[in-house]
C-alpha cells in the first residue's frame, strides 16, 4: 500500500472525508498521517482530533494552528486561515510533506466539499500549490529536504452519490456542491473499515452533540441509512508534478508509477 498524507481544513474532515482510506492503509503497514489546517493545539477539538487519529492508525495530530474563518476563538491570537498570506500557509504544508514524504496526498476537492466551507477550499488551493513546491529544491529550502508525491487524490461527492446526505444538508440550510459522476474517478468501497471510521467520526464529541455538524445529522440518522452514506469514499485523481528517479546508466529520469489507493 502507498503512504498517505492527508491535508485537511478541520478536526474531524479526516474522519468523515477519508477515515476509510486512512484505516485501511494503516492496517495494512503503510504510514499515514493528517495535516490540520486549523483550531489551536490545546482546544478541545485538537484533543478529539489526536482521539480520532489514534482510531484510525494515523500518528498524532499536525496541526496549523489557523483560526476557523467562522469560529475565530478557535485559535486566539493567529489569523484565520482565509485571511493569512498564502505563501506562509504553502510553506507550512510543504514542511509536513517534506517530513512525512508520501506517496500519495489526499484533501479537498475545488468546491471546498457538499458545502462549500472557505476553509476547505483555502486548504486545497494552498495543498496544490504546496505539492507543486515540494519537490523544488529552491522553494522554501528551511522546510526540509525536497520531496516529490506521486499522486493527488480529492475527496468529492459525485450527484449520484448525495440521495440520501443532500436533503439533510439542505435541511440544516448548508448548500450541496456535488460533481457529475465522471469527475470521480475513483471510488474506495470502505464498509470493511466503518466501525474504525465512525468511532472516528463519534470522537468528535463536540460535533457529534450539535445539531447542524455533519458527525451530529449522520449520529441522528438510522445505522443502514448512515452506513449507506459513510460506506465509499469518492475521490478525483489529478496528475502530480513528475516525480522522476535517477536511471543507473546515466542516459535520463524516468516517471515512477502513479500510485493510487486501493478501491
Amino acid at each position: 500500500m502507498p503512504s498517505l498524507l492527508a491535508v485537511l481544513a478541520h478536526p474531524d474532515d479526516e474522519s468523515l472525508l477519508v477515515g476509510g482510506a486512512l484505516a485501511q492503509h494503516a492496517a495494512s503497514g503503510a504510514r499515514t498521517a493528517v495535516v490540520t489546517a486549523t483550531w489551536a493545539e490545546d482546544s478541545h477539538r485538537a484533543a478529539e482530533l489526536a482521539e480520532a487519529l489514534d482510531i484510525l492508525g494515523a500518528g498524532g495530530p499536525r496541526m496549523l494552528g489557523y483560526a476557523d474563518a467562522r469560529v475565530p476563538q478557535s485559535a486566539p491570537g493567529r489569523p484565520r486561515l482565509c485571511d493569512a498570506p498564502v505563501d506562509r500557509v504553502v510553506e507550512d504544508i510543504v514542511r509536513h510533506i517534506r517530513a512525512v514524504r508520501p506517496d500519495i496526498v489526499l484533501t479537498h476537492d475545488a468546491y471546498g466539499q457538499l458545502t462549500g466551507h472557505p476553509d476547505h477550499r483555502q486548504t486545497h488551493r494552498a495543498t496544490l500549490l504546496a505539492i507543486a513546491a515540494s519537490g523544488l529544491e529552491h522553494l522554501y529550502p528551511d522546510a526540509g529536504e525536497p520531496w516529490q508525491p506521486a499522486a493527488v487524490h480529492l475527496a468529492t461527492h459525485p450527484h449520484s452519490a448525495i440521495a440520501d446526505l443532500g436533503p439533510l444538508l439542505n435541511r440544516v440550510g448548508k448548500s450541496v456542491l456535488s460533481v457529475p459522476d465522471t469527475r470521480a474517478d475513483m471510488t474506495c468501497d470502505v464498509r470493511q473499515w466503518l466501525d474504525h471510521k465512525w468511532a472516528a467520526i463519534t470522537a468528535h464529541r463536540s460535533q457529534v452533540e450539535a445539531e447542524r455538524p455533519l458527525p451530529g445529522i449522520l449520529a441522528r440518522l438510522p445505522e443502514d441509512v448512515r452506513y449507506r452514506i459513510l460506506g465509499t469514499e469518492h475521490y478525483t485523481s489529478l496528475t502530480a508534478p513528475p516525480r522522476h528517479s535517477p536511471v543507473p546508466d546515466g542516459t535520463g529520469p524516468t516517471n515512477r508509477q502513479t500510485p493510487s489507493l486501493n478501491p
